[in-house]
């Protein structure tokens, strides 16, 4: 059992090399990989990423709703911008 064990390892590693070289020879031939999948993924994440805006303006809105009643609700503050920014049509919300 142990023999026929180490030919089979000797044999597959005799081989291999075989295997590269018909491989390489092949390779550029082959079809290029789809961007499909990539493409579908960054579209799904932008989507994400407007609907996750669009939910967290809405509750932005609602919760100022609710503490002024009848008020225009001001711009939201970007979230994850933390630098300076001015609005052109409007106040700038005072920051916290």
């Amino acid at each position: 059992m142990a023999s026929r064990f180490w030919r089979w390892y000797a044999d597959r590693e005799f081989y291999k090399w075989e295997k590269t070289v018909l491989w390489d020879m092949i390779e550029p031939y082959r079809r290029p990989r789809s961007f499909a999948p990539l493409i579908s993924i960054y579209v799904a994440a932008f989507y994400t990423g407007v609907v996750g805006a669009a939910v967290t303006e809405q509750l932005y809105k609602e919760k100022y709703w609710e503490e002024h009643p009848g008020e225009a609700v001001p711009l939201m503050r970007p979230k994850f911008y933390w630098g300076p920014w001015r609005v052109m049509n409007g106040e700038v919300p005072p920051s916290k």
